[in-house]
């Protein structure tokens, strides 16, 4: 049988997907976030609707899944002066759209003719996706505005993600918010709109997500083919309420490694050291690159849960696990030691990052980092 040769475009990755999920523009329903979607179809049944767009919040909330449905509604719309024999029909009350719409079937294949996606390309030079956002890349706007201006329906710009922009790209979109073509809505997805021109956030009307919780993290989760079952609080703790980063703690069995990590501090200021060489050893392991960044993440997060809980005297209303509360209690008892874990965690993670930068042996890191926290919790500085 003769092998399939695949196009060339087909194979270059996507700036805007985040691994081991489905794209956002696959994702079928938008969990959470109540909110942003009525204040959108609020303007938009007012026959007021904004040109431009910013979805704010932290990373993996649905900020991109909420932009794409946004853009199938718009494009299966009527225009106002579409309402037909029978007159204009009733306001939308959601969102939703449904799979099977010619519209939705578009998007999905991005081939909607009304639909552009402003992202990070590809540099044929390095075989590698850019690190920002170019002017090039804007430019192809006035293509799609040109040929898309025949039929005279709506048209949606995505721009995933906003802050990824250099300074050139954003006054060429920063131009096309003060002059936005006919029949255009642009959204604009950021995860620090305040990396954003001035100019462009008050062109724009602002959508800020919020991170999810449990029940609604667990329904996000299930939609994208993870099954947390009990974990979903765990994960929504660990994760920010981020989706993104709750499939990242799934792929790479974040909430393993974190127990690790915890257990270890419980062994404080006599620490295991039999085990902390095996936790350093395994994630110094060749293809663990990706474990070992998501180490100094949950690292970082131990360091800010235990302080915050010594300094209020309280342990989180979720704990992340089961002996979580109890490890930072004897750790930080009261808010002089979390005044002291909190200064040396900023200590320990600038190390930590420095000997990833400079790249340091792995292990020998993270022994390091551990010996340094067992110091701090015998009493040194």
């Amino acid at each position: 049988m003769r092998a399939v040769e695949v196009p060339e475009d087909d194979l270059i990755p996507e700036a805007d997907r985040v691994e081991g999920a489905p794209h956002p523009r696959e994702t079928p329903i938008l969990i959470g976030h109540p909110e942003a979607e009525q204040a959108f179809l609020d303007s938009f049944n007012s026959g007021r609707l904004h040109h431009g767009w910013l979805i704010s919040g932290p990373q993996g909330v649905g900020k991109a899944t909420f932009a794409w449905q946004i853009a199938k509604f718009l494009l299966s719309q009527p225009l106002d002066d579409d309402g037909g024999l029978f007159g204009a029909p009733p306001p939308p009350t959601s969102l939703r759209n449904a799979p099977d719409h010619p519209v939705a079937q578009q998007v999905i294949a991005l081939s909607e003719p009304g639909l552009f996606l402003l992202r990070r390309g590809w540099n044929d030079k390095t075989k590698k996706l850019k690190s920002m956002i170019t002017v090039d890349e804007v430019r192809k706007l006035h293509g799609f505005f040109g040929m898309s201006a025949v039929d005279g329906r709506r048209r949606v710009v995505i721009v995933d993600a906003a802050d990824e922009m250099n300074v050139q790209a954003a006054n060429a979109i920063l131009k096309m918010l003060e002059e936005p073509p006919a029949r255009t809505t642009i959204l604009l997805i950021a995860h620090q709109p305040s990396r954003l021109l001035p100019t462009i956030r008050s062109r724009c009307r602002e959508l800020r997500l919020r991170p999810l919780e449990a029940g609604d993290m667990s329904a996000a989760l299930y939609q994208a083919g993870a099954e947390p079952e009990d974990e979903a609080a765990a994960l929504a703790t660990l994760s920010g309420g981020s989706v993104g980063g709750a499939m990242r703690l799934i792929r790479l069995d974040g909430l393993k490694l974190y127990e690790q990590l915890i257990t270890l501090m419980g062994t404080m200021p006599r620490l295991d050291h039999g085990a902390a060489i095996k936790l350093a050893d395994h994630l110094a392991a060749r293809g663990n690159e990706a474990k070992l960044e998501l180490f100094e993440t949950l690292l970082d997060l131990a360091l800010a849960r235990m302080a915050r809980q010594g300094s209020i005297g309280m342990a989180a209303a979720l704990p992340a696990t089961g002996h979580e509360s109890q490890v930072f209690d004897k750790l930080a008892p009261d808010p002089w030691a979390a005044r002291k874990w909190a200064d040396n965690a900023q200590d320990l993670l600038a190390r930590f990052r420095h000997g990833r930068a400079v790249n340091l042996d792995p292990s020998a890191l993270i022994l390091d980092t551990l010996f340094r926290m067992n110091s701090t919790a015998a009493g040194g500085a």
